[in-house]
């Protein structure tokens, strides 16, 4: 029995088309596909044809099935390598722009996680690269605030895939941390983008908004969340986008969600960007007000995300290659909401295949009827219960002009955790 297995090779090449805007000129990478299906066979002692220079043995059930075993463990092994994406530049500083010669490929080719897309973008757009960073860290931390009070409380693993296999899943969990990761590196780069850190963008150039009062100027200085939503899409996506499975199997089906999921969140920071104004005239009168665009706080994109997450809807890849949902009652998500594929794991006990690290020495809330609370926290399996100090400010007293000076208290407090 002889059996060839086919593999797509996928070659990436990015062009870039200028974009022409009111701030002068956006040049936005895209990205090219062009398939080639070399061929490779998987081959394994006393299987491959002239192994040992000898005829080609008749293999055995024995060696059919070590051959299937690992074919499995080397596609599984390669799993914790695809969760490596981009998001642990969050927990590996990249250098400034000004640390490194402009167009040095080096540079990019030594960050950790990015797929072929994303490094050719990396070497189009290397000051980007500290801010895509910044923006994972910051949606890692939103993730953490979240939930906190979970089960699954959006741990880092390691500086490599960060969130470990639990990422391999489908989850309503996975798909939460794509939406809010995307919506942090749209939030980075609009602001940078204000702040001058980058060359491809400047200000804000939204046009002003037809409600807003005639005698009020616009044009102040705006986080730039046009260029932002942009740049976060080709970048996040990029992974993506590069994949090419089969139309209607899971692998296809994970990927339409992880696309929906990081849409959201990108729309998330787009939408809820407001405008915000500031007074002049004397003495406070507000006589005049110059207002711009500007991002919303990112706690906000969190909690609105959060919402999402609980009304996250179940889906299904169809024959057809588009996913549909799970239950046809329910409404059709839209572009702002996140949709999963997989149940979400049991993430009350350790298991190192579904990568969930269990809630044993978790803190609980012993009086909370809430997730953050020991019966639901502990899954059942009881708390343990120990004092703590906790040192805080109080007697807190406004001194002219103008501070606050506080003294420090210390206080013995009961704690729980799980067993």
């Amino acid at each position: 029995m002889e059996q060839d297995h086919e593999r797509r090779v996928w070659s990436i090449s990015i062009s870039t088309s200028v974009l022409l805007d009111s701030l002068g000129g956006f040049t936005q990478p895209s990205i090219h596909c062009e398939k080639g299906a070399p061929s490779w066979k998987l081959t394994a002692p006393g299987v491959f044809p002239g192994h040992w220079g000898g005829p080609r043995p008749r293999p055995t059930m024995p060696s059919l099935l070590l051959l299937a075993a690992a074919a499995l463990l080397s596609s599984w092994a390669q799993l914790p390598a695809e969760a490596s994406s981009w998001w642990s530049l969050a927990m590996n500083p990249v250098q400034r722009p000004e640390m490194f010669i402009i167009g040095a490929q080096p540079v990019c080719s030594q960050l950790p996680g990015l797929s072929p897309g994303q490094r050719k973008l990396c070497q189009l757009y290397q000051e980007h690269m500290a801010y895509i960073g910044e923006g994972a860290k910051t949606g890692i931390k939103e993730c953490q605030y979240q939930f906190r009070q979970r089960r699954w409380n959006c741990s880092i693993v390691d500086n490599t895939s960060v969130f470990g296999r639990v990422m391999q899943i489908g989850s309503r969990e996975t798909a939460f941390t794509y939406a809010v990761s995307a919506a942090g590196v749209v939030n980075a780069i609009s602001r940078a983008c204000r702040e001058g850190e980058l060359s491809t963008c400047g200000c804000s150039r939204t046009a002003r908004p037809k409600d807003l009062p005639r005698d009020w100027l616009w044009g102040g200085c705006g986080d730039n969340v046009e260029y932002g939503y942009r740049f976060a899409k080709e970048f996040v996506d990029a992974r993506e986008r590069e994949k090419n499975f089969a139309k209607g199997s899971e692998e296809q089906g994970r990927v339409l969600m992880n696309l929906q999921n990081n849409e959201a969140g990108r729309r998330a920071v787009y939408k809820m960007a407001d405008v915000a104004c500031k007074c002049h005239g004397v003495s406070g009168s507000c006589s005049l007000k110059t207002c711009w665009l500007q991002l919303a706080e990112f706690r906000k994109v969190g909690d609105q995300l959060k919402e999402k997450y609980d009304s996250a809807a179940a889906m299904r890849i169809t024959r057809k290659g588009k996913l549909e949902l799970v239950n046809s009652r329910f409404n059709q998500p839209t572009p702002e909401d996140l949709v999963y594929v997989d149940p979400s794991p049991d993430y009350c006990l350790r298991n190192e295949t579904t990568g969930s690290l269990g809630t044993q020495g978790r803190l609980c809330n012993k009086t909370s009827e809430g997730m953050d609370g020991c019966e639901l926290m502990c899954c059942g399996r009881g708390y343990d219960q120990f004092k703590s100090v906790q040192v805080e400010r109080c007697h807190c007293k406004f001194h002219w002009c103008c501070f606050v000076r506080c003294r420090k208290c210390t206080e013995i407090v009961d704690q729980y955790v799980c067993k």
